[in-house]
């Protein structure tokens, strides 16, 4: 028993000196974080109106058969390219070409009868003038040479109309391009009206996109874009604003934009679904910082500022910013470092240890 009183002691001593040593610990970890840090910088401050949309031509054709009848021959298909004037399918009808041919035949036979009453009626004028013949058979030739005039313009009318005829037999092409549709077959039969092909200029690329109602005011003509396809999702694309629309759809609260390339886009094509980003500001040496690292609290905007290795929370104003970073106008100074993810369990003089940088 006595062996025991003297033992108990040390143990007791021993039991709290590790108690303390835990307590110590424990109060020392709990103010301590681990975080990553961001140091204050100035860098350009780019603002842009994002906006969706498609790629779209600006010359497009849509070709309809002027005839009804059957087709007899298709002379391009859908992909391929397409020149201005090129036909495109041809209808197999023989009346037209034969009622043209009979209208030239008319025309031929009545010109040379018009040729002959003028040549009778220079004759007679002659015979008028030496008395050989009275004024009522001067009358009559020249009457007959005006008749003879009259229906031969009538003649060349009816070939005119004619020969126009035998141009609808064949679809043309209005504008060089490429078929996107080309919806007839040899043997159809398609009625006068048809849309047989679809014809876009792919020179005439344009990015068509809506923009929010709120972002309109901030658009001008010649504004740069960047623009990603989703067809190249590892690609960017230059482009600019060409045209506003100024109206803006009730329903969806949208304004249509148009957007020219800088250059061609090889493989790109009408349809196709894009984003553009519309820069409409641009402020060099802006005090930026992420705004993962701002955060309100009662009306106000504040960041958790890293002071000789400890938390220190700072006011700050917030000024413009864009999707990653937002200007900070007064409150930081260039070089100071912030917390990049302020935590509710952030407290004044807690020790900041990081683990990174932010970038």
């Amino acid at each position: 028993m006595q062996t025991l009183q003297k033992i108990l002691p040390k143990y007791t001593i021993v039991l709290g000196v590790i108690l303390a040593a835990t307590v110590l610990y424990l109060v020392t970890r709990g103010n301590t974080v681990h975080i990553d840090i961001y140091p204050v910088k100035k860098m350009e401050l780019i603002q842009a109106i994002y906006a969706t949309g498609y790629v779209d031509a600006d010359r497009t054709a849509e070709l309809r058969n002027e005839l009804s009848g059957t087709v007899g021959r298709i002379l391009a298909r859908e992909g391929e390219r397409v020149e201005e004037g090129e036909s495109i399918l041809e209808f197999e009808e023989r009346q037209p070409a034969l009622a043209a041919r009979e209208a030239q035949a008319a025309y031929a036979e009545q010109k040379s009868e018009a040729d002959d009453r003028r040549v009778k009626l220079a004759r007679n004028r002659n015979l008028f003038r030496a008395g050989a013949i009275s004024r009522q058979e001067l009358d009559n030739a020249e009457k007959e040479s005006r008749k003879a005039d009259d229906l031969l313009e009538q003649r060349e009318l009816q070939l005119k109309s004619r020969k126009e005829d035998l141009k609808k037999l064949a679809v043309t092409a209005p504008v060089s391009g490429v078929l996107t549709l080309q919806d007839a077959r040899a043997g159809d039969y398609l009625v006068s009206g048809t849309l047989v092909a679809t014809i876009v200029d792919t020179a005439s690329y344009v990015l068509n996109v809506e923009v929010d109602e709120l972002d309109v005011p901030r658009l001008r003509t010649g504004q740069a874009a960047t623009v990603a396809l989703d067809a190249f999702p590892d690609s960017r694309f230059e482009a600019s604003v060409s045209r506003i629309v100024p109206r803006t759809d009730r329903v969806t609260k949208t304004s249509r934009v148009y957007l020219d390339f800088s250059e061609p886009v090889e493989g790109m094509q009408a349809g196709m679904t894009a984003t553009a980003n519309i820069v409409y500001s641009t402020r060099q040496n802006a005090l930026l910082v992420p705004k993962s690292s701002v955060f309100s609290e009662l009306r106000g905007k504040y960041v958790w500022r890293i002071v000789d290795g400890r938390l220190q929370k700072r006011q700050v104003a917030a000024g413009a910013g864009d999707m990653t970073f937002v200007e900070i106008l007064d409150g930081l100074a260039e070089g100071d470092s912030v917390a990049l993810k302020p935590e509710e369990r952030f407290r004044e003089g807690m020790e900041a240890r990081h683990i990174g940088h932010g970038s």
